[in-house]
């Protein structure tokens, strides 16, 4: 292996993954005073297969407005612009649409964000606040070390450092060698981006709608939500229940056209331009333990939720900034870190808790096809899967 040798003073933190979880957590690090290392690690996620300049996840709820502005983002994250999100439509539970508007939200309206533009935000605020970047794929923590690959030389670096916090999303790199992970069930996601205008550059009629729409389906549900990019169109279902033509645009334009509700919303695109579909992993997962002396898990390395929470930007958020401060913690005083490491186990416990109950409460609002194995498993409480090496 080669080394390179380090800076002097070795960082007190190494932050590993550049999302909103790890970003997050390196801004409230660097703003406590200690050296952090923000590793960015370009391309798809794990079972994410690549394609356009586009990264799944889209939706911020009214309820992040008070964390950002805790954060001190409020103000530049609202002048960059994200699409305004007033509410949602379903079909769920019966054929008809209910709407659910924003309009009474306490926090106002939420967002469709351009996650590219918004991960990139959150990252700047972080190596503004002090966190320094570096273009490097984490491979393993040993003997208080992380072992990295840097992007720029493609060597093996060693990384001293008192804390490593885990944000590498549903790759998990370093928890996975540390606790089990269990998955909730096999939900996978297939979905496109349609554009906003069509061949002559007109805008579709639908391209200006500002609510999600999402709709129950015989095996599964689909959404449909306006964000910069265009239409993005998601079928959810299990990876055994997947319909191998879903793979190819014909076959996803068709199973679309089978949607009551969605298909109204791309009436006005050509089927001809439908594009290749793409593939990411959309299952509950949760890390035990999450924490422990030298490393902390936060985002989706700790817990990832169904996307039918849309909760799981906000919830990045959330386990980044108290990841950090309980590192923060640690940092400043040895003594703390078993009281840190137990505060942010049980506050990642309440946050599970609740999502069990959510999720149990709103497949169970679906009773139309009693003999599908996709919602047979819900009603039952899924799946789970063996423990994920």
């Amino acid at each position: 292996m080669t080394t390179r040798l380090r800076p002097p003073r070795p960082p007190a933190a190494v932050v590993a993954g550049g999302g909103p979880a790890g970003a997050v957590a390196a801004l409230v690090l660097a703003r406590s005073g200690h050296r952090v290392l923000l590793l960015e690690d370009g391309g798809p996620g794990r079972g994410e297969t690549a394609g356009p300049a586009f990264k799944i996840g889209e939706f911020l709820p009214p309820v992040a407005r008070p964390l950002l502005r805790d954060l001190g983002l409020l103000d530049g994250f609202l002048a960059a612009g994200h699409p305004v999100s007033t509410g949602t439509y379903a079909a769920w539970g019966s054929a008809s649409l209910h709407g659910r508007s924003h309009l009474f939200d306490p926090y106002g309206h939420g967002w469709h964000l351009d996650r590219l533009r918004f991960d990139a935000f959150l990252r700047g605020a972080a190596v503004a606040a002090g966190a320094e970047p570096l273009r490097a794929t984490a491979l393993r923590r040993e003997a208080g070390r992380l072992i990295v690959r840097e992007q720029a030389a493609g060597t093996l670096t060693a990384l001293p450092a008192r804390w490593v916090i885990d944000a590498t999303g549903r790759r998990c790199v370093i928890g996975r060698r540390h606790g089990r992970r269990r998955r909730q069930d096999r939900l996978v996601a297939a979905y496109a981006v349609f554009p906003d205008r069509d061949a002559a550059g007109r805008d579709h009629p639908a391209a200006a709608e500002a609510r999600t729409l999402v709709e129950a389906a015989p095996h599964g549900w689909w959404y449909t939500t306006r964000i910069p990019a265009g239409r993005l169109v998601a079928h959810l279902t299990d990876v055994d229940l997947a319909e191998p033509s879903m793979k190819t645009p014909h076959g996803f334009w068709h199973a679309l056209t089978r949607t009551s509700h969605l298909r109204r919303r791309l009436a006005d695109h050509d089927p001809a331009a439908t594009p290749v579909p793409r593939w990411a992993p959309a299952h509950g997962l949760r890390l035990t333990p999450a924490a422990a002396p030298g490393w902390m898990a936060a985002g989706d390395a700790a817990i990832a939720f169904d996307p039918l929470s849309s909760q799981g930007i906000l919830t990045a958020l959330h386990t980044g900034a108290r990841a950090g401060r309980a590192v923060a913690d640690c940092l400043a005083d040895e003594g703390a870190t078993t009281t840190a490491l137990a505060d942010y186990t049980a506050f990642l416990e309440r946050v599970a808790t609740a999502y069990r109950d959510n999720h149990a409460y709103a497949y169970g609002q679906e009773q139309r096809w009693p003999l599908s194995p996709f919602w047979q498993r819900r009603r039952t409480g899924g799946q789970p899967s063996p423990d994920i090496a």
